[in-house]
């Protein structure tokens, strides 16, 4: 798949699935909120970077292992890089991007931005997550920030295009099983995994 400029237009065109895409991947009795009862609940604000780049040319996403963390409820799962809205982020690309570099030691100037996808809340942190997509011609050196990842997965976007819409399920918490997307010896749940599903469908529908 080449990132050129008529791919990155069909990208920008292409359809979101939203709550359609999410459900698939969604842990079982999710449970759905509107807009405004989301509001109500006064979120905490975020935004995460789906970012494609070459490898052996081949387009990759960066994942990340959170590094282990008693404060933090989503501490040593996978995720996107990303973080919680700060007062200076001027918008959720700006915080989509600042924490990409941040995260990911990648210079900002090499980040070019795409466009973003439906925002998905998660209940069990009150985090309204906005998703944006980008990329870089750069071959990125990654350096993680230690405080806030601790492994570094280069996921291939091949998996990405076929991925099933009966996903496998893993034993959560010894009695809940919930979908994940596997690659290597890693299970990709939660919330990355619902967006990891919905990039993919827009992906298709080009």
């Amino acid at each position: 798949m080449k990132l050129g400029r008529d791919l990155i237009k069909r990208i920008k065109a292409a359809p979101l699935e939203g709550e359609n895409a999410h459900k698939i991947y969604a842990p079982p009795q999710r449970p759905l909120y509107s807009y405004d009862e989301i509001m109500a609940k006064k979120p905490k604000l975020a935004a995460v970077n789906i970012l494609l780049y070459l490898k052996n040319n081949q387009w990759h996403i960066p994942l990340m292992v959170r590094t282990a963390n008693v404060n933090d409820k989503h501490s040593g799962q996978i995720s996107l890089p990303g973080g919680k809205k700060e007062v200076s982020d001027e918008t959720f690309a700006h915080t989509a991007l600042r924490e990409t570099t941040e995260e990911l030691g990648i210079i900002r100037p090499y980040l070019r931005l795409i466009r973003s996808l439906s925002p998905l809340y998660i209940p069990p942190s009150n985090f309204y997550v906005h998703t944006y997509v980008s990329y870089t011609k750069k071959n990125p050196k990654f350096t993680l920030q230690e405080s806030e990842a601790q492994e570094l997965i280069e996921l291939p976007l091949s998996l990405l295009l076929d991925l099933p819409k009966q996903p496998s399920k893993i034993l959560f918490d010894k009695h809940i099983e919930v979908p994940v997307i596997q690659y290597k010896n890693y299970n990709i749940w939660g919330a990355t995994s619902m967006i990891l599903y919905e990039f993919s469908q827009l992906l298709k529908n080009m």
